[in-house]
């Protein structure tokens, strides 16, 4: 095999991932038949805006609506209204957006067609606090649940259970019009219900449910949204519902798609690629634990796999904040972990980042490693360890210059992990 450059390679499986989830390029696959009525096109979530123009560009016929996306993530659409909001806090104008969704599908009727645009990111882009709860409470709830590490399903099923708008309360205000919800799924295992809390699909979970997740994680939530949660008033609608009688759902990409094609690109660049999961969940400093000590087993033994190999990882990892002085976020701390597993190990090379641009509270999606970056730390006067246990892995990596700033990309199939054994 001829030498590889480690950033060059892991760059084009990023841009490769990225553009399997590219709505311009499925979009057109999942149009709907014309409705003898009304149009309306909603959404929420980072990639909503370039979902919306995309479905702009190719349906053939009216139409009008509203949809909402992170700061920094509009993009001009013709028909549909495009508000930007705050993620992964709530903001006020977030709020003003779930009125305007609630406001686009008031009063349809039968011959109505609504197209529902989600992605990830639209759990915050939604805030809609039922009676008796704030705004506040509501932020306090999403702060509560960044904090405690639990897997973004179970994080999701406490959000609907305290929403006006989730758990398919935003479709079930659409009724007598037929739902249409078009997904890009940034959840393992790729439920739809899960994405963005699912605003247009139902699933089976209960309140119970939301209260045993509150107790296993210990999640300190305002009186307000415990009150809600024990009370018949946050039980959301069932999927045996019928106000969703003919609606659909289809997962339009993912990161298991977006996975093959960036094995696809490895193998087209001369390297074998070997995809682990999709679905990979946890700490993000202990699955950057296991993957380094896969990587040192390939690297030392030729085993599970034979070197030269590019194994290549998706899901979503957490991050369990025990000390809010640093900055970073999943991808990066995934790396700061693997990096002190890899110290001094030849021939290793890693790269993380969120598909959607962003890792985090900084404007980095991630950031590359390999097996002399927490050497280079240490020579830039800092501990890896150090910077690792209080949650900074950004300011490690941005002080050796391997930050990965893309900028927003549009889509978000979650977080792509690549690790170079040569």
């Amino acid at each position: 095999m001829e030498p590889v450059d480690p950033r060059a390679l892991f760059t084009a499986l990023f841009e490769a991932a990225v553009a399997a989830a590219d709505p311009r390029k499925v979009i057109s696959r999942f149009l709907p038949p014309r409705p003898k009525g009304r149009m309306i096109v909603i959404g929420a979530g980072k990639g909503s805006a370039q979902m919306a123009r995309a479905f702009e560009e190719a349906w053939d016929g009216p139409l009008e609506g509203v949809i909402v996306t992170r700061y920094g993530y509009g993009v001009p659409c013709r028909h549909v209204e495009v508000i930007e909001a705050a993620h992964p806090v709530p903001d006020e104008a977030g709020l003003r957006a779930s009125q305007r969704l609630f406001e686009a599908v008031r009063g349809l009727t039968p011959d109505d067609l609504v197209v529902a645009l989600i992605s990830g990111g639209g759990s915050a882009l939604l805030p809609a606090p039922p009676e008796h709860m704030t705004l506040a409470d509501e932020i306090a709830v999403n702060e509560a649940l960044l904090a405690c590490g639990a897997p973004i399903s179970a994080m999701n099923t406490v959000r609907k259970h305290l929403s006006a708008i989730k758990g398919g309360r935003l479709a079930a205000a659409a009724h007598p019009a037929k739902v249409v919800t078009l997904v890009v799924s940034d959840i393992p295992g790729d439920n739809p219900a899960h994405v963005a809390s699912g605003p247009t699909v139902p699933d089976d979970a209960t309140r119970e449910d939301a209260l045993r997740i509150v107790e296993t994680w210990g999640l300190k939530l305002p009186d307000a949204a415990m009150r809600h949660l024990r009370s018949p008033a946050a039980d959301a609608p069932k999927p045996d519902d019928l106000r969703f009688a003919g609606n659909e759902v289809h997962v339009i990409a993912s990161a298991a798609l977006s996975l093959e094609a960036a094995a696809e690109e490895a193998r087209r660049r001369g390297v074998p690629a070997v995809i682990l999961s999709d679905a990979i969940e946890g700490e993000a400093r202990e699955v950057g634990g296991v993957h380094a000590a896969i990587a040192r087993e390939i690297s030392m033994r030729d085993r599970p796999f034979r070197k030269p190999v590019v194994l290549l990882s998706g899901g979503e990892t957490t991050v369990t904040i025990r000390d809010r002085g640093g900055k970073g976020g999943r991808n990066s701390e995934f790396l700061l972990s693997l990096a002190l597993g890899i110290d001094g190990v030849e021939g290793i090379h890693a790269f993380a980042a969120d598909t959607d641009g962003i890792d985090g509270s900084e404007d980095n999606a991630g950031a590359f490693a390999d097996f002399m970056s927490a050497a280079r730390m240490r020579a830039a006067g800092l501990d890896p360890r150090a910077m690792l246990a209080r949650h900074d892995a950004w300011t490690a990596f941005n002080a050796i210059g391997d930050l990965f700033v893309p900028g927003p990309t549009g889509t978000n199939v979650n977080d792509l992990r690549s690790i170079l054994v040569v």
